[in-house]
């Protein structure tokens, strides 16, 4: 049988300086709970991690390319982008939704129930990731004007591309599909029953996710994607399908400059470099406020993700000094164990 080209998939030259003599090549296409479908240059394998790797807690995401050996995960390479958010609880760890992504579409619904503070938040992640956001904003046959909301979306996704689509018309469905270039993996996230499973299905031009049967309000249907996958398409391109997510939760606030550029730019010019933008003169922050050039809305939004920001990274350090003490106490134990050996 002919070989699969994993340079399809993404795989090259700098890649394979990476991995270790003797290690097999392949990229992970799908995560089940405890293990993993990784597409070779021979075969589609499932596998898993050994138990060294589980206890070291090693991450593996769909998008990653690993090294096998003995039909096991030996080594997961570098990546050059991962889409990491925060799992939910106090003590919260960090979940990689898709790695080594290039083009990330939020994918939303046209309606009363398009939400841009959501919006805001997924762009924040998309842009620490590594990866290009874009906006896919669908059912734009429901509305008889749609662009109301499109202008809405736009005011807080600034120079992010949007797309309005349908996939019953095929309304923006071909510009879409032109984002899937070959050799590039993109990845649609977004809430339940969107309709990001019905576009996969729709540019693959096969039923590869199921979902289940159109509701009266709802003419893409309800998806029942249950795990990350991904798909080549017909022409070139990856996509990786992903289940709804009900809340994305930061880890990291290394996008907020880029998601509230406009509001960097304006902490820019406030007289002073620690400006808190409540009473200091000068504050260029306020003066947009009181003009309307920045709607109240949008400031609170990032204040309250600069908030959130901050106990993240206030939980971060209690993490790293809780893990270092960890191993402390396990290098004691193991060097009085040492001890009484001798």
């Amino acid at each position: 049988m002919p070989q699969h080209d994993l340079g399809a998939l993404g795989w090259s030259p700098e890649l394979a300086e990476q991995l270790d003599p003797g290690l097999e090549p392949g990229r992970v296409v799908a995560a089940h709970r405890a293990a993993f479908d990784v597409q070779t240059a021979d075969d589609a394998v499932r596998t898993r991690l050994p138990g060294r790797l589980v206890h070291e807690n090693t991450d593996v995401a769909v998008g990653d390319w690993v090294g096998l050996g003995d039909g096991l995960i030996r080594v997961v390479l570098p990546r050059r982008s991962a889409i990491v958010r925060s799992t939910a609880g106090r003590t919260s760890e960090a979940q990689t939704l898709a790695a080594n992504v290039d083009v990330a579409f939020v994918v939303t619904s046209l309606g009363p129930e398009l939400e841009p503070r959501r919006i805001e938040r997924y762009l924040v992640t998309i842009w620490e990731s590594g990866a290009v956001p874009e906006i896919v904003l669908t059912k734009a046959d429901r509305l008889e004007d749609p662009w109301p909301f499109v202008a809405e979306v736009e005011a807080v996704a600034l120079g992010v591309p949007v797309h309005v689509v349908s996939a019953v018309t095929g309304q923006g469905c071909e510009a879409l599909r032109a984002r899937f270039a070959p050799g590039t993996t993109a990845v649609l996230l977004g809430s339940s029953g969107v309709g990001k499973s019905t576009l996969v299905n729709r540019f693959a031009g096969r039923e590869l996710m199921a979902v289940n049967e159109t509701r009266a309000d709802d003419d893409e249907g309800r998806h029942t994607t249950t795990h990350r996958e991904l798909h080549e398409l017909p022409g070139g391109g990856m996509v990786i399908d992903t289940p709804g997510i009900r809340e994305l939760q930061l880890w990291d606030g290394g996008g907020i400059d880029e998601a509230f550029s406009d509001i960097d730019e304006l902490v820019g010019r406030c007289r002073f470099n620690d400006c808190t933008h409540a009473s200091e003169p000068g504050c260029a922050v306020k003066a947009a406020l009181a003009s309307g050039e920045l709607p109240h809305e949008r400031y609170e939004s990032w204040r309250k993700l600069q908030l959130e920001l901050l106990s993240i990274a206030i939980r971060h350090d209690a993490r790293l000094r809780r893990d270092e003490k960890r191993k402390w106490q396990l290098r004691a134990r193991e060097g009085r164990a040492r001890a009484r050996r001798t």
